[in-house]
């Protein structure tokens, strides 16, 4: 009497799209004891392969792949002469080298990266109208930033504090009496800049929304 099979009950199957008879074939050339036959079966394994798969056969280096497959499958207990460089589960599960990725830890992160940046870049500068127009150009940026973070206002007194924290003391506005733009014309810029970059479908339904309210409030009790 026969038992049914199951498949919770068979051997894991290392690549399950050439599905069972291909891992059996292969479990069988392994406990194959002539060389030669051994060779023969794993050629022959591999052309059943290339022909469950032919739509692949222009892809570059298919029967390496198709090798290195079958080394798999055979849980690298094959021996046999493959034209290619064998694979070893080292090589299989390698990972991928760790990326150093920057790790800066501001002190005020609602700045961002660029600041930090920028403010290296301005103490390469000579002492002079330019450096001096950057840092403001700076300050300024760093006030829009704030005001991201802080709806409502920020005094210039507290950016130039910032600023000269950030710097290390290289760049010192705090007794400048030239001020920086006001908050109302950083959130205005803003504004439209975010307008600007929204889509031009967008655009035209918020136009055709502005049109149909006024069309409503001019022609009301008309109709």
């Amino acid at each position: 009497m026969t038992t049914l099979e199951y498949n919770t009950e068979r051997p894991h199957l290392h690549i399950p799209e050439y599905g069972r008879h291909i891992q059996k074939m292969i479990e069988k050339a392994v406990l194959l004891e002539d060389r030669e036959e051994r060779n023969r079966t794993a050629r022959s394994i591999v052309a059943v392969m290339g022909n469950l798969f032919p739509h692949l056969r222009d892809v570059p280096d298919f029967q390496h792949k198709l090798w290195d497959q079958l080394f798999i499958m055979s849980g690298f207990q094959l021996d046999v002469d493959s034209p290619y460089e064998k694979p070893t589960p080292t090589t299989l599960h390698k990972h991928p080298d760790h990326l150093q990725y920057p790790q800066h830890r501001l002190k005020y992160r609602f700045y961002g990266n660029i600041i930090l940046r920028l403010i290296s870049t301005c103490l390469t500068w000579e002492k002079g109208e330019l450096r001096e127009a950057l840092e403001y150009s700076i300050a300024n940026h760093m006030k829009k930033s704030f005001l991201t973070w802080n709806k409502e206002a920020v005094d210039d007194s507290v950016v130039f504090q910032h600023l000269y924290e950030l710097s290390n003391g290289e760049i010192d506005l705090r007794r400048r009496r030239e001020d920086l733009l006001d908050s109302q014309s950083l959130i205005r810029t803003k504004m439209n800049l975010t307008r600007k970059n929204q889509p031009q479908v967008y655009q035209h339904t918020q136009n055709k929304k502005g049109f149909n309210n006024k069309f409503n409030k001019k022609n009301n009790g008309r109709i």
